[in-house]
């Protein structure tokens, strides 16, 4: 089911990514949020005081009472190893949309939001 790319669900996620960054849930070299019709990734860093679980946790729960969305129970993390980069993750994730048959190119798809975004820069 798509309950995640439909315009205003899809703005409302990505504005509560934004407002999680901006109140420092989340400690942020890179925000890439790329949404799928049935999931969503997200680079991210973790605050020391706060776990991963709890911090995603806590954002899916405030991002299902503002906008109706089912979350499936757990989630998938992956550490970014040094000699993994960024780019290299970030690049991959962009291409999701791209192999799925959603758009010809990674900029074509309206669903994310990234660093320059955010005006972090690399």
């Amino acid at each position: 089911m798509n309950q995640l790319c439909q315009p205003a669900i899809s703005a409302e996620l990505l504005a509560d990514g934004i407002f999680y960054h901006d109140q420092q849930r989340w400690a942020l070299h890179l925000l890439l949020l790329m949404l799928m019709p049935d999931h969503l990734h997200l680079i991210a860093g973790f605050p020391k005081q706060e776990t991963m679980s709890e911090v995603i946790r806590n954002w899916k729960r405030l991002a299902a009472r503002r906008n109706g969305i089912t979350w499936q129970r757990n989630f998938f993390d992956h550490r970014v190893r040094p000699n993994e980069g960024l780019q290299i993750k970030s690049d991959y994730i962009r291409q999701n949309p791209v192999r799925a048959g959603l758009v010809d190119t990674p900029e074509a798809w309206p669903h994310f939001v990234d660093d320059k975004a955010l005006g972090l820069g690399r």
